[in-house]
């Protein structure tokens, strides 16, 4: 039976070439001028930096960013977009106990008495508390109350106490509308926009910087870049009249 052979060791040749290569490596990052070590460091650094408030960015805005395309073209389409008002009426009468709060002079747009604006509420199906009200007409005392896909109001009557409410609902298309225009928002989602736009302009930013890093590996970065000026640009200068 023929003996296996025995482990072919490197040679003393190969095994000191490799160790000569390793030093080599060894003494060229020691040699690297210490500047050169820094800004490879920092741009180590900023790099990581960009990806991270890039994503982040992104993912805040994410769920908006869909909100707002979609509404775009729902917006852009708007008149092909068949939507059937549905209006609701409602009518009731304040106790006569209520009638001195509306039949005092009121100026500017304060709202309607507390008592009074319970009572309402109690009656028809909106609730005018807090909501400036219109004492102008000497009849009548007025109250707008606009929503994101609807118009809405109540008007009482000053000598009678008739109450009149009205509400015109659009569709849930008017009213993702409205919230892409912010009408009739209020100021939480008023300021949700700002928070919203701030998060895109960051991503956006970050994006074009990344773009400018990567951009040597990928030639079409700035033709397509340049394209997303241009087009816009040209449709403005010779096709909006």
């Amino acid at each position: 039976m023929e003996a296996a052979s025995p482990a072919r060791e490197p040679s003393e040749g190969h095994t000191s070439s490799g160790r000569s290569a390793a030093r080599d490596s060894a003494t060229r990052a020691a040699n690297r001028p210490a500047s050169a070590r820094k800004s490879r460091k920092a741009r180590t650094f900023w790099l990581k930096q960009l990806h991270t408030w890039h994503w982040i960015s992104a993912a805040v805005s994410l769920t908006a960013m869909l909100l707002f395309a979609i509404t775009g073209i729902t917006l852009n389409h708007a008149a092909s977009i068949s939507a059937e008002p549905v209006v609701t009426q409602s009518h009731a009468t304040l106790p006569a106990k209520l009638l001195r709060g509306l039949t005092a002079v009121n100026d500017g747009n304060a709202p309607l008495p507390g008592a009074v604006a319970s009572a309402v509420a109690a009656a028809v199906p909106l609730d005018p508390a807090g909501r400036a009200a219109d004492w102008s007409g000497e009849d009548e005392v007025y109250v707008a109350m606009p929503g994101p896909g609807r118009d809405a109001w109540v008007s009482i009557d000053r000598a009678t106490g008739e109450v009149n409410a009205e509400i015109t609902e659009r569709g849930w298309v008017s009213y993702l509308n409205d919230l892409h225009k912010g009408r009739n928002t209020g100021s939480a989602w008023f300021w949700f926009i700002d928070v919203f736009a701030v998060a895109c302009l960051v991503f956006t930013l970050t994006g074009l910087v990344l773009l400018q890093l990567h951009a040597r590996h990928r030639p079409s970065t700035w033709p397509l870049v340049g394209a997303s000026l241009a087009v816009p640009a040209l449709i403005a200068l010779f096709f909006i009249h």
